[in-house]
């Protein structure tokens, strides 16, 4: 993996663990916030952690903000703030800019001065833990479009032993599976004969409502 330059400013919560996250990955992260001691609390967690007013465009330019790949405003509750410090990355010519909405509006708004992605932490949230508690044996999930995912899914009991081609996933659920996760181990375009093993996670892509009739599966 190609290491990159990130900046994360806001250094809350949801700051934090995208800079951690990003920094255990062996990425070059910056963390930036006004607030000394939410500094002080993810300087373990970055690079370099700094105390600066993203809203100010000299001290921006004074971290070399220009030269990160890819800025994430992760700025709490100060909306004001948040839309400041995407247009000034805008304007600066940052050539990726994520930030967090606390809104629909203010994704809007976000979005209109040339944020590239908007993130909604808690809607987002919300909708995995209602998609997990109906869907029990679903791990984690990638949104394609309105109507297809990736899904990660436990290994049904039942399918155990079995193989993919006995099976037949695709023509009883309309589901492929294209990877199957087994202990530290990723199989990619797992053959047909592959025997399904106890504790499997397999990756699947297919349509919501036949990824969720696939999941619910039990035993």
């Amino acid at each position: 993996m190609a290491i990159k330059q990130y900046a994360v400013i806001g250094l809350g919560r949801f700051g934090t663990s995208i800079a951690r996250r990003l920094h255990e990955a062996g990425q070059e992260v910056l963390g930036i916030d006004i607030n000394e001691e939410s500094v002080e609390d993810a300087e373990r967690y970055v690079t370099h952690a700094v105390v600066a007013d993203s809203t100010e465009e000299k001290a921006l330019t004074s971290l070399g903000i220009n030269n990160f790949d890819c800025v994430i405003v992760a700025i709490g509750d100060d909306i004001q703030s948040s839309i400041l410090t995407v247009m000034l990355l805008k304007n600066l010519g940052i050539r990726k800019i994520i930030a967090k909405a606390l809104s629909k509006r203010h994704g809007q708004v976000l979005d209109a001065i040339g944020a590239h992605w908007i993130i909604y932490p808690e809607r987002d949230m919300g909708e995995r833990v209602a998609n997990q508690l109906l869907s029990p044996n679903m791990l984690n999930y990638i949104e394609l479009s309105k109507t297809y995912n990736i899904e990660e899914i436990i290994v049904p009991s039942k399918m155990v032993g079995k193989n993919l081609r006995e099976l037949d996933v695709r023509a009883k659920f309309n589901v492929s599976v294209i990877a199957v996760l087994r202990n530290e181990d990723i199989i990619v375009s797992p053959s047909p004969d592959e025997l399904l093993q106890n504790e499997d996670i397999l990756v699947t892509i297919g349509n919501r409502k036949d990824l969720a009739r696939f999941s619910s599966l039990e035993g």
